[in-house]
Parts: C-alpha cells; structure tokens; sequence
C-alpha cells in the first residue's frame, strides 16, 4: 500500500459528481450504475439526494450495500488521474435543516428537487475503499481509517463559514462551502476548488488560523 496522507479524503472533497453502483432489483442481481451529484458529509461520507421513484432507490430499500465511484482527472486522462471506490452501505439521513444548508452550499440548484417533497438523503457508510493516484500510489483502506479524527459539528463548521462571510470583504466573488479538520471547499466565481491545510487542525483556534491563510490567499 502507498498511499499519500489523506489523498481519498481530499478527493473526496474534490469531486461534485461520483458512480453510485447498486443491486439491481430486476434484472436481479447485476450491478446498477447511476451518475448523480453528491456532497461529503462532516465524516466525508458521500452524501445523495435522490427521488423515491428513482431505480437506485428502490435497490437501495432492497440491499443497501452499493459502492460509489469518484473520479479527478482534470485534462481527460482517467487512468493518469486519482480515483477512489468506496465500498459500504447507504442509510437514509433526516432532512433536518443543517443537512440541508450544508447539501446547498455544494449544489444550490438542489433546491428546487427539495421543494418537491419527493426527494430524500442518504448517507454512504464506509466499510473499505480502494483508492488509486496514479503509477505505484494504491492502495486499500479500512472505512474507520479514512479519518480517525472527530468531525467538525455543524454548530462549529457554521461558525467558522459566517465569521469569514462578515470579515472577508477583500476576498468578493469566494464562498466557502464546507471545512474540516485538513482543508476548505471554495468556490471561486463559480468554480470549486480544495484548499488542503499543512497539517490536521485539532482545535478551533488552529482552524480559525488555517482558514484565514486561506482566504488571504485568495483574496483580491
């Protein structure tokens, strides 16, 4: 195994859209892949948004184990590019008003599904994942081993997005959607990046810093 550190968790905040494989319900028992938008959750779990009428969905109420496909490669060449795939069980999450704001920071165009009534999240469970960079960075991993830190709380993340939407008048046209413990996800006049911090942050002063160098650096 050589894998660079925390490489799949990056990625997976990379990336807006993966493969959901499922079990196909009929015909039964063949792999079911479906492209669709996903956000990570504070544990860096994909996190959909599908219909209940969707085939995916009903597969998923009939075997929840699935695995899910993300890809970065940027100039069109997959087999030079990073990819990670993840292997475990997709759970239904309450719509609960954090999950939702935190799932429209990343796809804000999601909210017209939500209006509808007929859309629900679901969760990825991880139980192990393959994570491959390019020649010789591959590996494989346990689902527990993607992070072993505490995730940031939604009281806590949120805190750390609103001081720097009051204080950061020079960085116009950057919004952050999300932060955790080893980096930021910004979107710059409409474009998503990764900002990957030098090290994990394990206190909010360390992170309050952190998020700081970020948005100087990418203020005007």
């Amino acid at each position: 195994m050589n894998i660079p550190a925390h490489a799949p968790l990056h990625l997976l905040h990379m990336a807006a859209i993966g493969t959901l494989a499922t079990h196909a319900r009929q015909p039964e028992g063949f792999p079911y892949p479906s492209v669709l938008p996903f956000a990570p959750d504070p544990q860096h779990r994909p996190t959909i948004l599908v219909s209940r009428l969707a085939e995916h969905t009903h597969n998923l109420h009939a075997d929840p184990r699935a695995g899910f496909l993300v890809v970065d490669a940027p100039d069109g060449d997959v087999l030079s590019g990073q990819r990670v795939t993840l292997l475990g069980t997709f759970e239904p999450v309450d719509s609960t008003p954090e999950v939702v704001r935190r799932y429209l920071r990343y796809h804000p165009d999601a909210e017209r599904y939500l209006v509808l009534g007929d859309f629900t999240f679901w969760a990825m469970k991880l139980e192990r994942l393959r994570y491959i960079g390019g020649f010789g960075a591959m590996g494989w991993l346990a689902g527990a081993d993607l992070d072993p830190l505490p995730s940031l709380g939604f009281d806590e993340e949120n805190a750390l997005i609103e001081h720097f939407a009051g204080h950061s008048p020079g960085a116009s046209g950057l919004q952050v959607l999300g932060v955790d413990r080893y980096g930021a996800d910004l979107k710059l006049d409409g474009v998503r990046s990764r900002f990957v911090f030098d090290d994990a942050k394990r206190n909010t002063e360390t992170l309050h810093a952190a998020l700081e160098d970020c948005i100087q650096r990418h203020a005007n």
